[in-house]
């Protein structure tokens, strides 16, 4: 999977999820200011990801993530992808 494809992938499912416009997943959107995502949400979110995508999230890397880009930024490097 390519970064491309995995970013792709990750703004559906936050679309999908947190039930946001999807013109508002953007890669700076913070996932609770700008999208307005609850830490269930979150926690919710993250678990999709892992059974989607096939990647383990450790909670203490949830504190990590703030944008879309951080958790498009994980998962590629937990999938070994090249930026």
């Amino acid at each position: 999977m390519t970064k491309e494809e995995i970013t792709t992938k990750v703004k559906e499912m936050i679309v999908k999820s947190i039930g946001v416009d999807p013109s508002k997943v953007t890669l700076e959107a913070s996932l609770s200011d700008d999208l307005g995502a609850d830490s269930l949400e979150l926690v919710d979110l993250t678990m999709d990801f892992e059974d989607e995508l096939g990647v383990s999230i450790e909670t203490s890397e949830l504190s990590e993530i703030d944008t879309v880009e951080d958790i498009i930024e994980l998962i590629a490097k937990k999938m070994e992808v090249a930026a």
